[in-house]
């Protein structure tokens, strides 16, 4: 495979940091979430999901965004790998946060079904699209690239099924607000590959080419590998993940486990895709972890093994 071939090469995300933390029940120290996220960066992850600008009251590990942040960008020598910092933020009040702490990208949670959003943000879906145009506007002027996070995306846990066409009207309307680049997530793990390569077909559709499209996805019904394949093969080419697997939705009952950053790379590696990421690296940052968190993280390679040396390394294929 040629170096230079871009279809191949996949972006993981590391969303540890947030979403793994943010419903562990263990609440980590900041400098234990400072050193997550440096051997990530360490690893070859060069987005990271660091912090989210929330109610400390809702989500108590994400009280000290502002110091995790502020410790993040003071260590001039990751920060030369050229890690790109992600807040969460979910309304105005967070993104003048999120500007004040130095994040490199922002990203803002749609909710597709009115029921779910707003239990999670107390407002129904077009209001949270009308608040994350206003997050998108200001994170823009301010200099800063944009995702917005479609959740739920292929089903809810109070109204079911997502109908594609609901999808196809969030969509649209999270595609007039302007972001860089829109995610496509399945907050409760309900998916199967049939479901994401249709979804990835009408995203592509409704968005058209000048806006990214990424995937998130939850193991929790032990289908998320699968669809992370799905979606790649489906031409998507920027994937979120957590290292070790912790983590999932704290406002969702029952939607625990995001794949496993890991898991993930060594299936991509083993079906010929780049990923920039040493695997053996991120492998190692695990039984660390899970010695932080003090209990064991749902990933599997950690604990199997990489096999053979092909899945190794980074450019296992170019």
């Amino acid at each position: 495979m040629p170096a230079g071939d871009q279809s191949r090469h996949v972006d993981v995300v590391e969303v540890s940091p947030r979403d793994g933390l943010q419903s562990d029940p263990t609440l980590l120290p900041t400098a234990a979430k400072v050193e997550l996220i440096t051997r990530a960066v360490r690893a070859g992850l060069r987005r990271v999901e660091t912090v989210s600008f929330v109610n400390p009251k809702r989500v108590p590990q994400m009280a000290d965004a502002d110091e995790v942040m502020a410790a993040l960008l003071a260590d001039a020598d990751t920060r030369a790998l050229g890690a790109s910092y992600i807040g969460l933020v979910l309304n105005e009040r967070g993104l003048d946060r999120a500007l004040a702490t130095g994040v490199d990208e922002v990203n803002a949670v749609v909710v597709a079904t009115d029921t779910f959003a707003r239990r999670n943000q107390g407002q129904d879906t077009a209001g949270l699209v009308d608040t994350a145009a206003a997050v998108v506007a200001g994170a823009t002027s301010a200099g800063l690239r944009t995702s917005v996070m479609v959740a739920a995306g292929f089903g809810c846990p109070y109204e079911g099924e997502v109908p594609e066409e609901r999808l196809g009207w969030v969509l649209e309307r999270v595609a007039a607000a302007g972001p860089h680049e829109v995610a496509l997530a399945d907050s409760i793990g309900v998916a199967v590959p049939a479901d994401v390569t249709a979804r990835v077909a009408l995203a592509r559709e409704v968005l058209g080419d000048g806006v990214r499209l990424r995937c998130h996805f939850h193991n929790t019904r032990n289908t998320g590998l699968a669809n992370a394949h799905a979606a790649v093969e489906a031409g998507v080419h920027v994937l979120d993940s957590s290292l070790g697997g912790i983590g999932g939705c704290p406002f969702a009952p029952n939607a625990t486990g995001n794949i496993p950053t890991e898991d993930l790379l060594y299936l991509l590696h083993r079906s010929g895709y780049r990923t920039g990421v040493d695997l053996d690296a991120a492998c190692a940052v695990v039984p660390w972890l899970e010695a932080q968190l003090e209990h064991p993280a749902p990933g599997y390679l950690s604990k199997a093994g990489i096999f053979p040396d092909v899945a190794r390394g980074a450019d296992p294929a170019a």
